[in-house]
């Protein structure tokens, strides 16, 4: 059975730090980066939402079923988003990672990548989690495609499944990684970045 704890990960100048209060005016300031929240699709707040996010993933977090992550970019110092494992299943060692956002100047860039693989690395090699799943509204295109990207395979669709902020309800794919799987998938990933490296250095 899986423990899943807080903790601090680092890798590629990119660290996932505890998410914890003294957050919420680093995650307003990201959010403005391409008002995020105008978004229909993300989970990001609103202006002067961004407390009671953190408090509401914080009392997931003491429930066991969240573990939410301030994402700092360490070259500028500044928190650029947020990620989380969630609907953590630890009798089963299954966990979901969601509740993923960054500032616009800071997407298509290595980071989305780089937590991820921080993520899946502590899921399987850390845990030892034997599936680790992704959740996205249907007409989240680009969430879509960077999770198949990973090389996650789409298990299937939940019909009418969650609200979104406008009032409507989406559609969930759903995505999954198996350990089996966790191999390929990590060796894809690390090529993917070592890649992305050789193209800025280059620059």
């Amino acid at each position: 059975m899986i423990k899943v704890e807080p903790v601090t990960l680092e890798r590629n100048g990119v660290r996932l730090e505890p998410l914890a209060m003294h957050h919420a005016e680093e995650l307003a300031r990201a959010a403005r980066d391409g008002e995020l929240w105008k978004i229909r699709v993300t989970s990001v707040p609103d202006p002067g939402d961004e407390a009671q996010y953190i408090a509401t993933a914080l009392e997931m977090q003491a429930a066991g079923s969240r573990l939410p992550f301030a994402v700092r970019e360490l070259g500028q110092g500044q928190v650029i988003g947020t990620t989380s494992y969630h609907d953590i299943m630890a009798g089963i060692d299954r966990v979901e990672i969601g509740y993923t956002w960054y500032a616009k100047s800071w997407q298509r860039t290595h980071v989305n990548a780089t937590c991820k693989l921080m993520l899946l690395t502590h899921a399987f090699d850390t845990l030892g989690c034997k599936v680790v799943g992704f959740r996205t509204d249907n007409f989240n295109h680009a969430s879509q495609a960077a999770i198949e990207r990973l090389g996650a395979k789409r298990d299937g669709v939940i019909r009418h499944h969650a609200p979104r902020r406008d009032g409507t309800v989406r559609d969930t794919f759903i995505y999954s990684i198996l350990a089996g799987e966790w191999p390929e998938v990590r060796a894809q990933l690390d090529y993917r970045l070592a890649r992305r490296a050789q193209r800025d250095a280059s620059c």
